[in-house]
């Protein structure tokens, strides 16, 4: 009898195994969320908020591409020196685009322009690809679509600032009076402070003219809801927040990116070109691999619960140290443009301005008036050189400020 019993143990445990086996086999083809997976390939992305590259290969100088340059040359630094993870992505000839450096599933057509609270609706009901986890993206993962390979010339586009190949991008409707760039997508993130005229905003990216501005929620003439254009995503709820560490070295890391930053800043002002070539040569925590961050890494530590309007300081996290400065008109309390290595192909001469961050107020002066026109943690671009003495200006129909001479804020990818 004990020998019977000792054979059924381990029959018993043997066909234990086999159903284990088969469950396993069944949850890898279903998605992290309980959606059935329809055989999706679940990506797993090398970093829980992986950093796409800008698919950025041409090298340029503070006015013409030019050829690669070397280390120790000027110019060296910039974005096609340190390509990064380029995009990748799959259609699953659903209506859906995979992408395989995030783990983030998108909507492949937009639709319809739509209000604010239509598409928090058109999210929670959409069972495209016959899945039902779709939300409407923050601004960090929507930006982790965007190319800085696209090209504009102020409101004439010339090509999109997203892969077109994978992504329906309109443009524009220019028979109704809007103009090509009026194609924006907006994000779920909402301005913590207001732009303009006290307006309630929500940030969006511009993938027809390469920008993150903050726009008015509600038509300020109607206070009827603006419409704008939404893309839905779905996947890896992780994407878009940080994990930062302070190293006690002066350096911070950020364990969900895998990027290691300058803690404070310098306190200098620079154009590009000396940008480029500071980050290059700091020696920083026993460390001599810096270089300055391109758009999207620098955009990854934006704090867009923070404003010099709702919390006395920067968009970025405390951790941070981040130069105090005054506004054009000499007021306190606002907070510095910061350069990436990054080329902005908009204007008359394509090659001229690198985009940069603004960690504090996007501002600009409108009927005469300086105000905070486009928000903290917007995404603009500045003239890579010019006489110092001849700025501030402003241009634009927002009136941007144009610094020209910002700030630095290093990176390093940690080994």
């Amino acid at each position: 009898m004990k020998n019977y019993k000792i054979l059924y143990t381990l029959i018993s445990l043997i066909l234990l195994c086999a159903c284990s086996k088969d469950d396993t086999t069944e949850i890898k083809d279903q998605d992290n969320s309980g959606n059935e997976g329809n055989g999706e390939e679940v990506i797993t992305p090398e970093h829980p908020y992986t950093i796409v590259g800008t698919g950025t290969t041409d090298f340029y100088s503070d006015i013409a591409i030019i050829s690669s340059p070397n280390e120790g040359d000027a110019f060296f630094g910039q974005d096609a020196n340190y390509p990064g993870n380029q995009p990748s992505y799959i259609d699953n000839g659903d209506g859906t685009i995979t992408d395989k450096v995030t783990g983030l599933m998108w909507e492949k057509d937009m639709g319809e322009k739509i209000t604010f609270a239509e598409a928090t609706t058109k999210a929670s009901e959409s069972t495209l690809g016959n899945y039902t986890d779709w939300r409407v993206p923050t601004i960090k993962e929507l930006y982790s679509l965007i190319l800085f390979t696209g090209k504009v010339q102020g409101a004439t586009a010339f090509e999109m600032f997203i892969d077109t190949q994978y992504f329906d991008q309109p443009l524009g409707n220019t028979s109704t009076g809007e103009r090509e760039i009026d194609a924006q997508t907006w994000s779920a993130t909402e301005y913590v402070g207001t732009t303009m005229n006290a307006d309630a905003t929500v940030f969006g990216v511009n993938f027809v003219d390469g920008r993150i501005k903050g726009y008015p929620k509600y038509n300020p003439r109607t206070g009827a809801a603006n419409t704008m254009y939404f893309r839905m995503v779905r996947g890896n709820t992780d994407y878009g927040t940080n994990d930062f560490i302070d190293n006690g070295d002066g350096t911070i890391s950020d364990l969900a990116t895998g990027l290691m930053w300058q803690k404070a800043d310098d306190g200098i002002s620079r154009d590009w070109e000396e940008a480029l070539a500071y980050a290059e040569n700091i020696e920083l925590a026993n460390k001599n691999d810096w270089r300055l961050p391109n758009a999207k890494e620098l955009q990854s530590i934006v704090d867009y619960t923070r404003s010099p309007q709702t919390t006395n300081s920067p968009a970025i996290d405390p951790l941070f140290e981040t130069t105090e400065i005054n506004d054009p008109e000499g007021n306190p309390g606002h907070y510095p443009f910061f350069w990436t290595s990054s080329t902005h192909l908009d204007g008359v001469n394509p090659y001229a301005g690198a985009v940069y961050i603004a960690f504090g107020e996007g501002l600009g002066k409108m009927n005469d008036v300086l105000m905070d026109v486009h928000g903290a943690g917007c995404q603009r671009s500045d003239p890579k050189s010019g006489n110092k003495d001849d700025y501030p200006q402003y241009f634009g129909p927002q009136g941007d400020v144009r610094y020209v001479y910002n700030y630095v804020r290093c990176v390093r990818t940690i080994q």
